[in-house]
């Protein structure tokens, strides 16, 4: 369908997922199992980061903001498939197909930027403690938010822009459980040429931007980490860093394998897809809490004054 011309094409399918019944079943518990963690794990550290005065450094307004991006990233997809799962007709219309790739493209591409700018806030702590509180004051931690939520939208319209003058001319069927970009290339009966250089310069200059920055910030971490003689004291520093590595290895490896494999609608491919999707917001909340020992404190604080509210 022409977008610019309703007349035809209304609806796309979405048959990522097996058709099977029994197995849809279990998806369904096992997408179910997944979202609600993730709701509770976000809410619950978006609460504690924006009402507990001890979680108040730049690393926790990061983190706030990451719990917000994981919070809408989940949204984005999986209330779908749950209402797909439980359908018989697997359908998305065209409009809301776009509307799941622009939030996609915003969240993702936002929370890339996020990750690099925690890796430079673990950079300037621990370089530059001296500092610290000058190079990340709160309005510069502000600004760069904002650059950061500001790049993200700019992004995701520019692809949606273009993606509007795709054409689908006749009943199409996406191989994915989601509508995602590169999806929708090989449905169209347009040209897609500039669709694709677009996705590319996208994806290199975030790509390019955010890596740059997360490996300049940990080249200089590590040759610190280095340079401190007690054993004791180099695990201490490399243990903060520990849960924004493991973060940023969930999410560039499989984003980043995910949008430079063909699409063909492999299993790699939607397991790919549901690791950034899916899993990675909900393991944040985790990542950065069970390592974390103000959050632990926080949490029970949060606790202590719930209960005295109920005696």
């Amino acid at each position: 369908m022409a977008l610019g011309n309703h007349s035809t094409i209304t609806e796309l399918l979405l048959l990522g997922l097996p058709e099977d019944p029994d197995i849809q079943a279990l998806l369904f518990l096992f997408f179910l199992v997944i979202y609600l963690p993730t709701l509770m794990g976000n809410l619950t550290m978006l609460l504690l980061i924006t009402t507990d005065s001890h979680l108040q450094s730049p690393m926790y307004f990061f983190l706030s903001h990451l719990s917000f991006l994981d919070l809408c990233y989940s949204s984005v997809t999986v209330p779908k498939i749950l209402e797909n799962l439980l359908s018989q007709r697997k359908s998305i219309s065209v409009e809301g197909c776009l509307a799941q790739v622009f939030f996609l493209l915003v969240t993702g591409g936002t929370e890339g930027l996020l990750l690099s700018l925690m890796a430079y806030d673990h950079y300037a702590a621990i370089c530059h403690p001296l500092k610290y509180g000058q190079i990340m004051s709160k309005q510069m931690c502000r600004g760069l938010m904002w650059a950061s939520w500001g790049l993200g939208c700019l992004d995701a319209l520019a692809n949606l822009l273009l993606a509007l003058n795709l054409d689908f001319c006749k009943l199409q069927t996406i191989h994915h459980y989601s509508c995602e970009l590169p999806s929708l290339f090989s449905l169209s009966c347009s040209d897609t040429s500039a669709n694709v250089a677009m996705l590319l310069c996208s994806f290199i200059l975030h790509a390019m931007g955010t890596y740059l920055l997360v490996f300049f910030s940990y080249d200089h971490i590590v040759s610190t980490i280095l340079s401190i003689s007690s054993t004791s004291g180099r695990s201490k520093t490399f243990s903060t860093c520990s849960s924004h590595l493991t973060a940023v290895s969930l999410f560039y490896g499989s984003a980043f394998l995910r949008y430079l494999m063909p699409t063909s609608g492999s299993s790699l491919e939607l397991i790919l897809s549901i690791q950034y999707s899916v899993i990675t917001p909900l393991l944040n909340p985790l990542i950065y809490s069970l390592k974390n020992k103000e959050v632990k404190a926080a949490l029970k604080r949060l606790m202590l004054r719930y209960l005295q509210c109920l005696r």
